[in-house]
């Protein structure tokens, strides 16, 4: 396994959010075929309230990721994105505890995420238990999955 060098860090400029949406816009517009009006919503803005992602490697987006309030204490993960490139770098983990960590301090006692069955072993590696039935969601079938994160 190489041990890329990533920076991943939360977006707070118009072009970190256009870099993040440029990865997602490859992996499920492009590779996934999801219908861009399903991709981008309106939770796709700087000052909704919701926690975007963006991973660099060599200055270049290869990762996204965003986490909105789902109910008092739960937080949401959804878009987790790694660049056809990146995968198996382990960078999707790395995203995916940058986001635990900051949900900590945002006083989540809980996270929900849709899990695509294809990566549902990756979420539960991560400690992300299914729940509830299979269900489609853009022609994809997903899961719904929970994980504690009290201290």
């Amino acid at each position: 396994m190489n041990l890329q060098t990533y920076q991943i860090q939360r977006v707070i400029t118009e072009q970190e959010l256009a870099d993040a949406l440029s990865v997602r816009r490859i992996v499920f517009i492009e590779e996934q075929e999801v219908p861009e009006e399903l991709e981008i919503d309106e939770h796709d803005t700087l000052d909704g309230g919701t926690i975007h992602f963006v991973a660099y490697r060599d200055g270049k987006p290869v990762g996204a990721s965003r986490i909105r309030t789902y109910a008092p204490g739960v937080g949401k993960i959804e878009r987790v994105a790694v660049a056809k490139t990146e995968r198996g770098t382990g960078l999707g983990r790395q995203i995916m505890l940058e986001m635990e960590q900051l949900s900590k301090q945002h006083g989540y006692d809980s996270l929900k995420l849709n899990a695509q069955t294809q990566a549902q072993r990756f979420y539960e590696k991560l400690g992300y238990e299914p729940f509830g039935d299979l269900f489609d969601d853009a022609g994809i079938e997903h899961i719904a999955m929970v994980k504690s994160i009290r201290e």
